[in-house]
């Protein structure tokens, strides 16, 4: 069986579970990686047949996603072309992350494509919301990179097809310590605020994670640190506790690890939203940003000496043969035209 795996780059957390998932689905099927958008920090560790631009959700230094270079950088000429010149008929079956062009492809050109994605899970019908729904955000998540059918992750099993976190296996392996510094990872805020913010609280030494910086350095109790996914986990499995934007992948394994954990979900940022209400659900704090007000909420946790454990088990195997077993034994294609694409763009988002 030939896989193509495609997989978003905006955020960590996709790569990062497909570093766990594609030696396994190397073992089943012959596989190819596509790669699309531009702000990981994680690097992928196998091949890349396909790396496309794509479209990427651009962090700010604010606390937010920037609205204005994300929608600058959708370029639609060349979004449309990479779509009509994927080879997704090449393949008996595409397994998605949330990635945008071989959804699409897919869909324009009736070829099988199965979501394996946290997405997926945040649009199931029992997942958490938070209180005020976003409609625009929510078709956001749903159209960005269409699929009818697949499986998704969450924090819990909020329906049959929806699994726990894929767990890294650095993190699952780990032999975790607490040498009571604690780890901040919000790549959407830049260095300036988050010192500004996290020197206050003086007893505590803050290992903090920027986007922003390409060099070490420290001011006061801040250590400032470039993205690198090894010294990170350093940090993260040797911290007390770790303050994270609402992502999906780093507060669930600091749960795994027994982290203390606080989340400040990204402004416009719907998913991270819902997200936040997911770790509410588990008894996580949340606060709404790094503004004086919310201070007190911050020293409260550090003051607590309780933390959360989780015990996700390891079903990345079993998943992968699900996903597998939707693949069908005839796939049907589809010639592909601009006018095709213009119409299935314009009854998508109807």
């Amino acid at each position: 069986m030939k896989i193509l795996y495609a997989i978003q780059a905006t955020g960590n957390g996709h790569v990062s579970r497909a570093n766990e998932i594609i030696p396994l689905l190397e073992k089943k099927c012959e596989l190819d990686i596509l790669l699309s958008g531009t702000q990981a920090d994680v690097g992928l560790n196998h091949s890349i047949k396909f790396k496309r631009k794509g479209l990427s959700f651009i962090f700010g230094k604010k606390g937010g996603v920037d609205l204005y270079k994300t929608l600058g950088q959708m370029q639609s000429k060349k979004f449309l072309s990479e779509i009509k010149n994927l080879p997704v008929e090449d393949y008996d079956l595409v397994i998605n992350d949330f990635e945008p062009i071989s959804a699409w492809a897919c869909k324009i050109k009736n070829i099988p494509c199965i979501a394996m994605s946290h997405q997926f899970a945040v649009l199931h019908k029992n997942a958490p919301r938070p209180a005020t729904t976003d409609f625009f955000a929510t078709m956001v998540l749903k159209y960005y990179a269409p699929c009818k059918t697949g499986v998704g992750f969450h924090f819990k099993s909020y329906g049959d097809n929806i699994f726990t976190p894929v767990i890294r296996s650095e993190i699952r392996n780990a032999t975790t310590q607490n040498l009571g510094h604690y780890t901040v990872y919000l790549p959407a805020y830049d260095d300036k605020k988050l010192i500004e913010f996290f020197k206050n609280f003086k007893k505590i030494q803050w290992h903090i994670f920027s986007k922003h910086t390409k060099k070490s350095y420290r001011e006061g109790n801040c250590w400032i640190r470039p993205v690198s996914t090894v010294e990170f986990t350093a940090s993260f499995v040797s911290c007390e506790g770790t303050v994270c934007g609402a992502g999906f992948e780093t507060p669930a394994e600091a749960l795994q690890m027994g982290k203390k954990v606080l989340v400040i979900p990204m402004k416009h940022q719907y998913e991270q939203h819902c997200n936040a209400a997911g770790a509410q659900e588990l008894g996580v704090p949340v606060i709404k940003s790094l503004k004086k007000k919310h201070a007190y909420k911050v020293e409260n946790w550090l003051n607590e000496k309780n933390s959360l454990k989780v015990n996700f088990p390891d079903e990345t195997d079993k998943i992968i043969d699900l996903v597998l077993s939707y693949a069908p034994s005839k796939k049907i294609s589809k010639p592909v035209t601009k006018d095709l694409m213009v119409k299935s763009f314009s009854m998508a988002v109807r």
